[in-house]
């Protein structure tokens, strides 16, 4: 990789970390000396990076710096384009909308060369049978989920029996045909899965999760046998 190259993989490496990492492992990180590193963190520091760097704890950079896509990897790309192309054929209309202009704007930030590959990826999502789905009740779980509030539905089970349940939304899965919420249920103080093609009603309430969503989810993991840190 030459210098332009891993100036940017550095920049990108430090806005994936929120603390603050060692010139060792970055420098191992893009297979040079740790004295080229720190030749390359000056390079960043003079072009403007606002990067931050302490003896003994490691460089971090400053929130809120932007950095165009400009160096996304064939495969980087790809996973975006294929990625978005999915949610954009999705029937959950604010979220499909919101894949499509994200592309856009990837494309409008970047050089002729990438905007060429965006068109030219070739890779496009199929889906062996469209089934319409309740796009506001999707937009409004998600609502819940962002706001982190207590979700009042209507829900079916498999014999038509619908009963009123306060939920707690941690996570929505998004099948080929269906969608699930991944919740806790407050009448039965377990977790439940709730299929949105059940969901004959749902409104936001006023009340908070118990627990933020983070520690939510983390529990949801442990309740599944799953270890999230693997």
């Amino acid at each position: 990789m030459d210098k332009t190259g891993r100036l940017f993989a550095i920049i990108d490496s430090l806005r994936r970390r929120r603390r603050p990492v060692t010139a060792e492992i970055l420098a191992d990180e893009q297979r040079v000396s740790v004295r080229t590193l720190y030749r390359d963190i000056q390079a960043l520091i003079a072009l403007g990076a606002p990067i931050d760097g302490e003896a003994g704890v490691g460089y971090v950079l400053r929130p809120g710096f932007f950095l165009p896509p400009l160096m996304f990897t064939a495969d980087e790309l790809e996973a975006l384009v294929l990625g978005a192309r999915w949610v954009e054929g999705r029937q959950d209309g604010s979220l499909s909308r919101a894949a499509g202009l994200a592309l856009a704007k990837i494309a409008a930030a970047s050089p002729d060369e990438l905007k060429r590959r965006i068109d030219e990826a070739g890779l496009w999502p199929v889906s062996s049978r469209w089934r319409e789905t309740n796009a506001p009740l999707l937009a409004t779980v998600r609502e819940a989920m962002r706001a982190e509030k207590v979700l009042h539905i209507a829900y079916a089970d498999e014999r038509g029996t619908v009963t009123e349940r306060a939920i707690w939304p941690a996570a929505l899965a998004y099948y080929e045909e269906k969608q699930v919420i991944a919740a806790w249920c407050l009448l039965r103080q377990d977790f439940r899965s709730f299929r949105i093609d059940r969901i004959g009603a749902a409104r936001i309430g006023d009340t908070g999760f118990g627990r933020r969503r983070a520690v939510l989810m983390a529990d949801f993991w442990r309740h599944s046998g799953y270890d999230a840190s693997s």
